[in-house]
């Protein structure tokens, strides 16, 4: 019903920036709640930053004051926005959409993008 594409990864260094995008499609809906996640080799999959429908902004301890969320629902994109990127940052990182805000939180989205691969170098 939702098809979510995820780009803006790669390879950069510590102190870096990088922005990732994620591209909604089908029937789409600005009352969609949206959520970035993240997830390394061997560890489990972490929800990093959410959003409400109503544009409400929600981090995890670990990138609060580096990453930003955001939406632009005329072109139906959602972004993070990632600054002072540490090794730490390295995962995949995954868009995820749900008419629940509830759902993003507690890791139940009903719309998964494939992901993009995020590495910083030491």
């Amino acid at each position: 019903q939702v098809q979510l594409v995820e780009s803006g990864g790669g390879l950069v260094q510590t102190g870096d920036s990088l922005r990732l995008s994620c591209a909604a499609s089908g029937r789409t809906s600005t009352n969609y709640a949206m959520g970035w996640y993240r997830q390394a080799p061997g560890r489990q999959r972490e929800l990093v930053a959410a959003l409400t429908s109503g544009g409400t902004p929600n981090y995890a301890d670990s990138v609060k004051g580096r990453f930003t969320i955001s939406r632009d629902n005329a072109k139906n994109f959602v972004y993070l926005q990632m600054s002072s990127l540490k090794p730490e940052d390295t995962a995949v990182y995954y868009c995820a959409a749900d008419r629940s805000y509830f759902d993003i939180l507690s890791g139940r989205p009903n719309y998964w993008g494939q992901g993009t691969q995020v590495t910083v170098s030491s």
